[in-house]
């Protein structure tokens, strides 16, 4: 006799989750496709052409928004100052286009002219310079007046990673890795702290601890080095009272409102008034007297008051797109002397750019650093546009860059021979 059993049910498959899954599989296929974008071998190019474009464009309207007022006061008219930025671009942009067209024999001939003019120009500035805000920064002839420091910032980093790229394969000594780089910085950055430009003096100190970085040097040598200049700025900050203010009172500008807190507290009124996305290009009320400084090293200011938060990011991250396209080309390039300059020019142009943000923050003290591409001054921005330039021929010039290149130009010579003939 058999017994029945009761039929077991089966529970039914349980289908994937379709909308689940969805959203996975976009990010996914996004991902991939921005990996398969970055790993072209024009990504770096265009990422330095675009990205430079973009923070050259946002610094004009940027420059004409925060000097109208300053500029219809001093030369009853609002716009003064950024026809001589747009001067300025006008003359720096073929020069960027030569620099693109270098070839590396030829910027490494210049390497040493370069770092000579720089010394005797900043010899002459300690000597005979011109003193502006309580900094010797200046040299002028005539009408002619020129910030030798900002030349030397682009002119020590290509004489030092000329030198590097010489002695490549001896980089492994210490003593080959100090000498002359080292001596040869620390005399340019001395003649700069003679000025009492003190702002400049860090950049350049920046840029030869991140030279000695990419080289190899010891990490002994590094602690050593942040020490001394530790040392030396509280000293130098100690003999001069004004500077003294501005770094004591950094963290709280509030607390000396009415002196040396009054351009930073008016900053963060700048930053907090733009909010997400701003008042509006134009609409700034701090460039209206309040705010010194609001077209040069100030202007971080202005642009979060007017685009907001939102604007004041993507500045930034186009900084950040200029330093990852310069780096992913140092990294994959077979030439030392690209590897060692390309870093170069990056830790300047983002140092002076996280140097800029933090005192417009209230993070850092005061201490009258431009922001790159963005502040008015032809002197600063010639040797930007010269170190962009010479950026994308960098990139360029890379093996399967190059060989894109030549490709796309001969598919266009095709297209344009066809047409022609039909």
């Amino acid at each position: 006799m058999t017994t029945a059993h009761p039929e077991k049910t089966r529970a039914p498959a349980t289908p994937p989750p379709a909308e689940a899954a969805s959203p996975a599989r976009a990010v996914g296929s996004w991902f991939a496709t921005l990996r398969e974008a970055l790993d072209r071998p024009l990504t770096s190019y265009y990422l330095l052409m675009g990205a430079s474009a973009l923070l050259l464009t946002i610094g004009l309207i940027m420059v004409l928004s925060a000097s109208s007022v300053y500029s219809y006061k001093v030369f009853d008219d609002s716009y003064s100052i950024v026809r001589r930025q747009l001067l300025w671009v006008l003359i720096g942009l073929p020069c960027a286009w030569v620099a693109s067209r270098l070839s590396h024999r030829w910027i490494r001939r210049l390497a040493y002219p370069g770092f000579s003019i720089s010394l005797v120009l900043l010899l002459l500035t300690a000597l005979f310079g011109v003193s502006r805000n309580g900094n010797t920064n200046w040299l002028g002839v005539g009408p002619i007046v020129i910030q030798p420091s900002e030349i030397a910032k682009l002119a020590l980093i290509l004489w030092a990673a000329h030198v590097y790229a010489h002695k490549d394969r001896r980089l492994t000594n210490l003593h080959q890795i100090m000498v002359p780089v080292v001596p040869g910085m620390l005399v340019a950055t001395g003649l700069v702290v003679f000025g009492r430009d003190l702002g400049t003096a860090l950049v350049l100190f920046a840029i030869l601890l991140g030279m000695l970085w990419v080289v190899g040097a010891p990490a002994r040598f590094f602690a050593f080095c942040l020490s001394l200049v530790s040392v030396g700025a509280i000293f130098l900050a100690s003999t001069d009272s004004e500077r003294l203010n501005r770094i004591t009172n950094f963290a709280d500008p509030f607390k000396d409102y009415h002196d040396a807190g009054w351009q930073p507290a008016h900053g963060l009124y700048a930053l907090s008034t733009g909010g997400w996305f701003g008042q509006g290009i134009g609409a700034s009320q701090q460039k209206w007297g309040d705010l010194p400084e609001a077209h040069t090293d100030f202007i971080f200011a202005v642009l979060g008051e007017e685009l907001g938060l939102v604007g004041t990011m993507l500045v930034i991250g186009l900084f950040l797109t200029i330093a990852y396209a310069a780096l992913r080309t140092a990294r994959v390039t077979a030439d030392p002397f690209v590897r060692y300059a390309s870093f170069g020019i990056v830790v300047w142009l983002l140092g002076q750019m996280i140097i800029n943000v933090g005192m417009v923050l209230a993070l850092l003290p005061v201490i009258g650093i431009p922001l790159p591409l963005v502040s008015y001054g032809g002197s600063a921005l010639l040797p930007s546009l010269v170190a962009l330039g010479l950026l994308i021929g960098f990139a360029r010039r890379e093996p399967e860059a190059a060989r894109a290149l030549a490709q796309r130009k001969k598919v266009r010579s095709a297209g344009l021979s066809a047409g022609r003939v039909s």
